[in-house]
């Protein structure tokens, strides 16, 4: 009884690491198959990454050398330098809700959130939105074109905490 107990379990264990052995090979066999695309999607996404990131640390350069010399970016770059002299605090979240792309174009569609604070001690500007960040590139992400409501240019918005008649007197 003895001896087929422990054949019994040899058994076993040799079908368990049987097994064990196909999956570790089923697994070890996977690889990316679409790489050139992963990576791509990647450097998109730290494209919009360090969009963010140069606004709110206001990087002036660095927002730059992300922008298409050719591109429809004049609205956008003066609205992102009127918030630089506006506010000296600036939040901002960027969530993708999805990229599209054909060929060399890229059309990142983003929700947005932050806050602007002209001095520290004030509660700021809250606000939200989503627009269209449209990019070109493969292997340099460059932005071409930014339509939407996008947070750039929250310094020209009406502020709903500030004076009317301060509104009124600066269109």
């Amino acid at each position: 009884m003895i001896h087929s107990g422990t054949s019994r379990c040899r058994c076993v264990g040799l079908l368990l690491l049987g097994f064990l052995l196909v999956l570790s090979v089923g697994c070890s066999g996977k690889t990316l198959q679409y790489k050139d695309d992963h990576d791509r999607i990647l450097r998109i996404d730290q494209a919009v990454e360090l969009l963010r990131k140069s606004y709110v640390e206001r990087d002036r350069p660095a927002l730059e050398a992300l922008l298409l010399p050719s591109g429809n970016l004049d609205q956008v770059q003066r609205d992102i330098h009127g918030d630089f002299e506006t506010f000296q605090d600036i939040q901002l979240e960027f969530s993708i809700e999805r990229i599209l792309i054909e060929g060399d174009n890229i059309d990142v569609f983003v929700h947005w959130q932050g806050q602007w604070k002209r001095n520290p001690g004030e509660a700021g500007t809250r606000q939200r939105g989503h627009g269209r960040l449209a990019w070109v590139g493969t292997q340099s992400i460059l932005l071409r074109e930014a339509q939407g409501d996008l947070p750039f240019g929250m310094g020209s918005r009406a502020n709903p905490s500030e004076d009317p008649a301060r509104r009124a007197s600066n269109p």
